[in-house]
C-alpha cells in the first residue's frame, strides 16, 4: 500500500452513505424479506424512485426484476456473492430511454444486521464505470476497500485481520509492509508507483504472513476514481488467491517434473532440484544413497552422496559435486527411515548442525546465509532412494507446513520419471553383464600375443551390441572376430550373443579348407532363417602359423570397417582389399569374399567397432585417418597398452570392442 500519514480508526460495518455520491447504482437490502434500507442518486437515475423500507417484491413490483429477486433469495440462502455479467436492460419508463446494465449482490453486514449490497453500472457507454464496478465486483467477496487522496483508508467489507491476524490500518503508511513478504515489498512498492502516474487500474499479487506466520497469496486490484481529471478515491479489493496460486503452481510444477528426461539419475535429480527453484524454495540439494543389494534388504544406508543442486539467482554458485559423500549419522538415519519431512532452524551466521548435508555443502549454505534446511525422504516403490535438502536463505522465512507438504507432493510425483531412469539401469546393467559374459578372455597363443578390450557407453541411454572373440580351432588355427549389432538396448546385446555364440559354433565345426567366406555366408544364412537380429557387421579372420615365424591372414569383411595393419616396419594401412562385402541380415545369398595377407613378426593387426572412429562431429574418412595416425605413434607398447591408448579416440557416445593379434618379433 502506498504510504501515507496516519488518520481515523477502523470501521467493520457497512456505511452505506459512502456510495452517496458514487456514479455506480447502489442499493442495500436487509432481513429475511430484502427489505430496502438504502438507494443512491445513481440508482434512482438508472432504475427509477423506489421506496424505501418496504420488502423487496414491493418495492420492485415490475416483472422484469424477477430474476434479480431470485438473486437475492440465492445470496440469503447460500451467503455468497453472485454477479450477473450479462448485460440486463432496464424496464421502459417514458420518457426515459432503457439503459443496460451489469449487476451484483454480496452478503454484507450493516447496522440492521445482515443485509445484502446491490451493486449495478450502467454500461451504455461508461466503459470506465464499468472497470470500476468489475473491480468493485470482484472485491465484494473478499475485502472492499476504499482509499483518499490523504491517505485515509477505509474497509468496506472486512477481511484484513482475518487472514493478517492484525487490525486494519486505517492510514496508508510503511507500517503496511511489515505484514508483506520481504521478497514482494519492492514489487508491491513498484506496481503502486506505475499506477499512480498515470492513474490507471493497479493489480498486484504478493505473499502476506498470516496469524501462524506461514505466508499466503494475496491479489489486489484497485481502480482510481477520477472527478475533473484528479483521483478523487481508490476503491479496491484484495482477496487471498493461495488455494488457486497453488494449484497453478502444482500443475506447472508437476508437468515440468513429468518432462523430466535423462539418460541417468545424475540428469534426473538435477531437473527435478531445478524444478522447485526459486518457486518454492531458494536452493534445493539432492542427495543419493546407496540402491545396492543392502539397501534393498532393508538395511539402513550409511553415507549419501550430493548428485545435484539447484540455487535460485542472485545467490553464489554452489560448490562443485566432488568431495560430496556423508556419512550417515542415526539422526539421518531415523528420518530416512521414518520417511517424514523435517525443518531445522538455523541461526543466521551459524553453522548447519553437523551430518545433515556434506560439509562443503554445509559451508557454503552459512555462507548464503540459510535460514532454514529442510530434509525431505524421496520414495521411489517403496524405496528411500535419496533425500532432498531443501533451504531457505537470507530474508526468506522458513517454510511453513502447507509449504513442506506442497514441496513433498511434488517431488513425490518425480516417481515416475525417476522409476523410468531405475529401469532403463537395470535393462543397462543386464545388457553389460550378458556381454561381458560372452566376452571372454582370448586364449594364449604360442608365438603372438593377443589382447582385447571393450568399453561401454558413457551415457546410460546407450547399451549397443559390439563384440569380439577369439578360440583356437583343434587343428592349430587362431579365430579372431569382431561385430556389431545394430540397436541401443537390451534386444540388441541379446542378438549380439546370439550371433557371437553362432559364428563360433559355425567356425569351430568345420576345417581348415572352409574359407572365413563361407563360414559368414553360413552365419547369414542361419540369423535369416531364425530373424536372430535385423543388421549386423562383422569381420571374421583365420591366422595359422608358419614354420617361418609368419601367419597366414585370412578375413572376411561383412559391411564393417576394415582391418588395421600395423607393420613392424612401414607406415599403417588398412585391409581394404576389395571392399567389404554386404552387411549380415540383408542378403543372404550374395556371395562372400575371402582375403589372404601374410604377417611378418612384429607387425600389428587390428579390428576395431565403429565407435571407435565415428562421432557425430566427424567424417568416417576423420576417423579413419586419427586412428591410424595415433596407432602409429603407439605401435611399440604391448598390446593392452596400445588398445588402452586408442581408447581415447572414442567419445563415449557409442561403445567401442578391439582386438589385436601380434606374431612375435624376431629376435635381435
Amino acid at each position: 500500500m502506498p504510504e501515507r500519514q496516519p488518520g481515523v480508526r477502523t470501521r467493520h460495518v457497512l456505511d452505506p452513505e459512502v456510495f452517496d455520491t458514487a456514479v455506480v447504482a447502489v442499493a442495500l437490502l436487509t432481513g429475511p424479506e430484502h427489505d430496502l434500507v438504502y438507494t443512491n442518486t445513481a440508482f434512482t437515475g438508472l432504475f427509477g424512485p423506489h421506496r424505501v423500507g418496504l420488502p423487496a417484491r414491493q418495492a420492485f413490483p415490475e416483472p422484469e426484476a424477477e430474476p434479480f429477486l431470485d438473486l437475492l433469495d440465492t445470496v440469503r440462502d447460500t451467503n455468497s456473492p453472485r454477479q450477473v455479467t450479462t448485460a440486463r436492460t432496464t424496464a421502459p419508463r417514458e420518457p426515459v430511454t432503457p439503459r443496460h446494465f451489469v449487476y451484483s449482490c454480496s452478503p454484507v453486514t450493516t447496522r440492521q444486521g445482515a443485509g445484502i449490497l446491490a451493486i449495478a453500472v450502467d454500461t451504455t457507454n461508461e466503459t470506465q464505470a464499468l472497470q470500476r464496478y468489475e473491480a468493485l465486483v470482484h472485491a465484494v467477496s473478499q475485502m472492499v476497500w476504499v482509499m483518499r487522496p490523504d491517505g485515509t483508508m477505509h474497509e468496506l467489507v472486512p477481511g484484513w485481520e482475518r487472514v493478517t491476524g492484525t487490525p486494519w490500518r486505517t492510514q496508508a503508511d510503511g507500517a503496511w509492509y511489515d505484514r508483506i513478504h520481504p521478497r514482494d515489498r519492492g514489487l508491491l512498492r513498484r506496481a503502486w508507483a506505475e499506477a499512480a502516474d498515470p492513474p490507471t487500474v493497479f493489480e498486484c499479487v504478493f505473499r502476506a504472513r498470516t496469524a501462524t506466520g506461514e505466508y499466503r497469496h494475496l491479489r489486489t486490484r484497485a481502480v482510481p476514481v477520477l472527478q475533473h481529471g484528479r483521483v478523487a478515491e481508490w476503491i479496491g479489493a484484495t482477496a487471498d488467491v493461495e488455494d488457486g496460486w497453488r494449484t497453478r503452481l502444482r500443475q506447472r510444477l508437476l508437468a515440468r517434473i513429468a518432462a523430466t528426461a535423462g539418460p541417468g539419475l545424475k540428469e534426473a535429480f538435477g531437473a527435478m532440484a531445478s524444478a522447485v527453484v526459486p518457486d518454492l524454495t531458494d536452493a534445493c540439494l539432492i542427495l543419493l544413497l546407496p540402491h545396492d543389494e543392502d539397501a534393498l534388504a532393508g538395511h539402513p544406508p550409511s553415507s549419501a552422496t550430493r548428485i545435484a543442486t539447484a540455487t535460485r539467482p542472485g545467490l553464489p554458485p554452489p560448490p562443485a559435486l566432488r568431495h560430496q559423500e556423508l556419512t550417515l549419522t542415526p539422526l539421518m538415519q531415523e528420518i530416512i527411515r521414518d520417511r517424514t519431512p523435517r525443518t531445522f532452524l538455523l541461526a543466521p551466521g551459524r553453522p548447519v548442525p553437523p551430518d545433515l548435508v556434506p560439509e562443503v555443502s554445509a559451508r557454503w549454505l552459512e555462507t548464503v546465509g540459510a535460514t532454514s534446511l529442510t530434509l525431505i525422504p524421496l520414495i521411489v516403490d517403496d524405496t528411500t532412494l535419496a533425500y532432498a535438502a531443501v533451504a531457505s536463505c537470507g530474508d526468506s522465512p522458513p517454510p511453513g507446513p502447507g509449504d513442506t507438504e506442497l514441496l513433498r507432493d511434488i517431488l513425490h510425483h518425480a516417481q515416475q520419471p525417476l522409476r523410468k531412469v531405475l529401469d532403463h539401469q537395470k535393462a543397462r546393467q543386464t545388457a553389460l553383464s550378458l556381454q561381458r559374459a560372452h566376452l571372454t578372455r582370448p586364449p594364449e597363443v604360442t608365438g603372438a600375443t593377443v589382447a582385447a578390450c571393450y568399453r561401454p557407453a558413457s551415457s546410460t541411454s546407450e547399451i549397443g551390441g559390439d563384440w569380439y572373440d577369439a578360440f583356437l580351432h583343434p587343428d592349430g588355427t587362431l579365430v579372431l572376430d569382431i561385430g556389431d549389432v545394430a540397436g541401443h538396448d537390451l534386444g540388441a546385446a541379446t542378438a549380439m550373443g546370439q550371433m557371437r555364440s553362432m559364428l563360433r559354433a559355425l567356425a569351430y565345426n568345420h576345417p581348415r579348407t572352409v574359407t572365413p567366406g563361407n563360414v559368414l555366408r553360413r552365419l547369414d544364412t542361419v540369423a535369416e532363417g531364425l530373424a536372430t537380429a535385423p543388421f549386423a557387421t562383422a569381420v571374421h579372420s583365420h591366422l595359422t602359423r608358419r614354420p617361418d615365424g609368419h601367419w597366414n591372414l585370412a578375413w572376411s569383411n561383412a559391411g564393417h570397417p576394415p582391418p588395421l595393419l600395423l607393420p613392424a616396419h612401414g607406415p599403417p594401412r588398412y585391409l581394404t582389399a576389395a571392399g567389404a562385402d554386404l552387411p549380415l541380415c540383408v542378403d543372404a545369398s550374395t556371395p562372400r569374399a575371402t582375403h589372404h595377407r601374410v604377417l611378418a613378426p612384429g607387425d600389428t593387426l587390428l579390428l576395431y567397432t565403429d565407435g571407435l572412429i565415428e562421432t557425430p562431429t566427424t567424417t568416417l574418412t576423420l576417423g579413419l585417418a586419427r586412428l591410424a595416425a595415433t596407432a602409429d605413434v603407439e605401435r611399440r607398447h604391448p598390446l593392452p597398452e596400445l588398445l588402452h591408448r586408442l581408447q581415447a579416440l572414442a567419445d563415449g557416445r557409442d561403445d567401442v570392442a578391439m582386438i589385436a593379434f601380434r606374431p612375435a618379433p624376431e629376435p635381435v
